[in-house]
């Protein structure tokens, strides 16, 4: 594999990118290529978000069990404002 160096890289950028390599209990150079792969694919592609199956599969179970929900009118009247008579 083709190594890769950075210099001059702004501190803030730096520690940013510590910073999601910690939270995913992941080294700097996997984090590193991580983002590169997530940002060209941003560049490349046509800007939509994309799902891999097993995200889609969960989002669409979530949706699925959202229509199941019985339409009640209170749940259904929630954060609407009633409508006023005219006069």
């Amino acid at each position: 594999m083709t190594e890769i160096v950075l210099h001059d890289v702004d501190q803030v950028l730096v520690d940013r990118i510590r910073r999601v390599a910690d939270a995913r209990g992941w080294t700097l150079p996997r984090t590193l290529l991580h983002l590169l792969e997530q940002g060209l694919h941003v560049y490349e592609g046509d800007g939509r978000v994309h799902f891999d199956n097993s995200e889609s599969e969960v989002l669409q179970a979530a949706l699925a069990a959202l229509q199941e929900i019985p339409d009640d009118h209170g749940f259904a009247m929630i954060g609407k404002v009633p409508e006023q008579p005219v006069s």
